[in-house]
C-alpha cells in the first residue's frame, strides 16, 4: 500500500479539496503491533516529522460514574497530570513544558481516554510520564480542591448558557432515570460530594489493560513502541471491573419543551431515535443525514430554513450512535418570533423525505462530498490517531479507513430511501426549545429565571 506521510496531508484546504474529491484518498499503512505483554496498539509508523502522536481509551466513561457522584470521570480526566508518582502537580507540569509534551485526558459517556504528543528525542520521558499519570496518580488535596473549584466554577457559568440548558432537559426527557441523563460535568451539589477515594477507586476500577484500546502515529518503529507500551500500559491491572450500562429507548417522543428564558433568541434542540452504529443500514442513514442537516450549505434543512427564509442562523443535523442508545439528533438558533415555523418545517422535511425520498442528484452529491472531505479528518497526526483509536472501539476491522469510501459508494437510492422510511418519524421528534418562542405549543414549559 502507498503510505501517506505526515508531511504530505499537513497542505492547505484547498489543496485538500482538490486532491480528495471525488477520488477516494491514498491508503493508509496500518500494523497491528502486540508488545511481549499482550498490549496491542495500531500504528502508523511515519518518519517524515521527529513527532509521535498516541491516542488511547478505555471503554467506561461518565455514564458509569455514581448518580450521586455525577462528574466523577470528567474530575478524574482533569487530576491525572496533576502530579504523579514522586512528582507534585508543579513538578510535573513543569516537566512537560520543559520537554514540550503534551498530555491530555477527557471523558464521554461511554469512554475514557487521553492523548501524548512529544517530539521523538522526548519519547522517553514522555511515555514515563504518561505511565506515571495512569497508574500512580496523586490526587493531593491542593490539586484536587483547586480542579474542584475549577469545574464548580464552570458549571455556575453554564447556567444561564442556552446550549447547556438545552442539552441537558433534552437529555433528561430522552433517557429518564438512565446514566445518559447525568450531566457529564456532573453538578454543584455531586462534584461537592466527589472525595480522593472515589477518584481513586474510579483509577483502580477503569483503568486495565483488558479493554484498553490504543494508536500510536508517527516517528517510530513497531519494535520500539512494544517496549514502550509494555513499560507505558503493561503495569496496569490485568482487567478493570465489570459493568453494565441499560439499553435504553428514547423516551418524551413527540414534545416541545420550551424552558422560558429572557433571550432575543431561542436555542433549539431536536431527536429521535436513531441507528446503532453496527446497523447494516448505518452508511445509508449517514448519507441520507448528509442530504438533510449533515451536509451544512447543501442540506435541505439549510436549504429550507436558512437560505430560502432566512429564518436561523444556524441549522444542522447528525447522527449520534452510542453503546446503550442511539439518536438522530438536530439543532437550530434562531429569533424568538421564528421559531414555531423553524419547527414546523423541521418536521415538514423529516415528513417529505420519509414520504418521497431523496433524488439521485441529491444522493450523487452527498456521496461525492462525503467521499471527498473524508481525507480532511487526517491532517495531523494526532487526528489520525484517534481514527485508529474509533476503528478499533467500534471493531470495524483494520482495513475500514482505506475501505470506508467504498462503502459509502456502494449505497443506492433505493437504500437511503428505505431507510428514511423505517427510521425518519416527524412525530417522535422531541423538541427542546430554550428563549422566549412566539406562538408555540408547548406540551411542557420550565421557567429559567436565571
Amino acid at each position: 500500500m502507498t503510505r501517506i506521510t505526515l508531511r504530505s496531508m499537513v497542505v492547505p484546504v484547498f489543496a485538500c479539496l482538490v486532491a480528495f474529491a471525488p477520488v477516494s484518498a491514498k491508503a493508509i499503512d496500518i500494523e497491528r503491533v502486540i508488545s511481549d505483554d499482550g498490549v496491542e496498539s495500531w500504528l502508523v509508523e511515519d518518519h517524515s516529522l521527529p513527532i509521535i502522536s498516541v491516542r488511547f481509551l478505555f471503554p467506561g466513561g461518565a455514564a458509569t460514574d455514581p448518580e450521586d457522584r455525577a462528574g466523577l470521570a470528567n474530575m478524574v480526566s482533569g487530576l491525572l497530570d496533576e502530579g504523579a508518582g514522586a512528582l507534585d502537580s508543579q513538578t510535573f507540569q513543569r516537566r512537560l513544558s520543559d520537554e514540550s509534551i503534551s498530555i491530555s485526558f477527557s471523558a464521554s459517556r461511554d469512554n475514557f481516554g487521553g492523548s501524548l504528543k512529544a517530539l521523538t528525542r522526548n519519547r522517553d520521558e514522555a511515555f514515563d510520564l504518561l505511565r506515571l499519570a495512569l497508574t500512580e496518580p496523586r490526587f493531593d488535596t491542593d490539586a484536587v480542591e483547586r480542579i474542584r473549584s475549577q469545574i464548580l466554577s464552570g458549571i455556575a457559568a453554564r447556567t444561564n448558557d442556552p446550549d447547556t440548558i438545552a442539552q441537558r432537559v433534552f437529555w433528561e426527557a430522552t433517557f429518564p432515570g438512565h446514566p445518559y441523563a447525568r450531566q457529564l460535568r456532573g453538578t454543584a451539589e455531586s462534584v461537592a460530594a466527589i472525595t480522593e477515594d472515589d477518584l481513586r477507586t474510579f483509577v483502580t476500577r477503569r483503568l486495565a489493560r483488558n479493554e484498553l484500546i490504543v494508536g500510536v502515529v508517527g516517528d517510530i518503529t513497531a519494535n520500539e513502541l512494544k517496549v514502550l507500551l509494555d513499560k507505558t500500559f503493561g503495569v496496569l491491572p490485568e482487567r478493570s471491573e465489570a459493568f453494565t450500562i441499560p439499553k435504553a429507548e428514547p423516551a418524551a417522543a413527540g414534545e416541545v419543551i420550551v424552558v422560558q428564558k429572557n433571550n432575543p433568541q431561542s436555542r433549539v434542540l431536536f431527536g429521535q431515535k436513531g441507528l446503532y452504529r453496527d446497523d447494516p443500514e448505518y452508511y445509508a442513514a449517514l448519507v441520507l443525514n448528509h442530504i438533510l442537516g449533515g451536509g451544512t450549505f447543501t442540506s435541505r434543512l439549510y436549504e429550507e430554513i436558512r437560505e430560502k427564509r432566512g429564518l436561523a442562523y444556524s441549522v444542522f443535523s447528525y447522527l449520534l450512535p452510542m453503546d446503550s442508545a442511539a439518536l438522530w439528533l438536530g439543532g437550530a438558533g434562531t429569533e424568538n418570533s421564528a421559531v414555531s415555523v423553524s419547527i414546523e418545517l423541521v418536521r415538514n422535511q423529516w415528513a417529505n423525505i420519509r414520504a418521497f425520498g431523496v433524488t439521485q442528484d441529491e444522493l450523487d452529491k452527498a456521496k461525492a462530498n462525503l467521499i471527498g472531505s473524508f481525507g480532511l479528518r487526517f491532517d495531523n497526526s494526532s487526528a489520525i490517531a484517534g481514527m485508529l483509536v474509533a476503528v478499533q472501539r467500534r471493531d470495524l476491522g483494520i482495513e475500514y479507513i482505506n475501505e470506508r469510501n467504498a462503502l459509502i459508494e456502494q449505497v443506492t437510492l433505493e437504500d437511503v430511501n428505505g431507510v428514511a422510511k423505517r427510521i425518519l418519524d416527524p412525530d417522535a421528534l422531541t423538541v427542546v426549545v430554550v428563549g422566549d418562542p412566539e406562538n408555540i405549543k408547548a406540551t411542557r414549559t420550565i421557567r429559567d429565571d436565571g
